[in-house]
């Protein structure tokens, strides 16, 4: 089974994470898991494809915004929040808010 790589909170680096959330794409999705709390991988529903969406999830858990959990076949997508808040007091909620908007 493939461990997947997430970065220890120390190790998570700003631009990493801006990066991440610069996608329109990655940040609807950060912004559902953020409102609707831990979900499936194959629950969301983007115009793009399956691969498309598989590099979307990797960037943001390499980045350190997401944690992936694996579960059988399934993946769980859980929003790091207390980790990038611990790292970044108030950039997530500055990111998330204007992306609502």
């Amino acid at each position: 089974m493939k461990i997947l790589f997430h970065p220890n909170r120390e190790d998570i680096e700003l631009t990493s994470v801006l990066y991440a959330l610069s996608d329109p794409i990655r940040l609807q999705l950060v912004l559902s898991i953020k409102k609707n709390g831990e979900q499936p991988c194959g629950h969301f529903e983007f115009p793009v494809v399956k691969s498309t969406m598989t590099h979307h999830i990797r960037t943001l858990r390499e980045a350190g915004v997401l944690h992936v959990r694996k579960q059988g076949t399934q993946h769980f997508l859980t929003l790091r929040a207390d980790d990038l808040s611990m790292r970044f007091p108030g950039l997530l909620e500055a990111i998330l808010h204007a992306g609502e908007l």
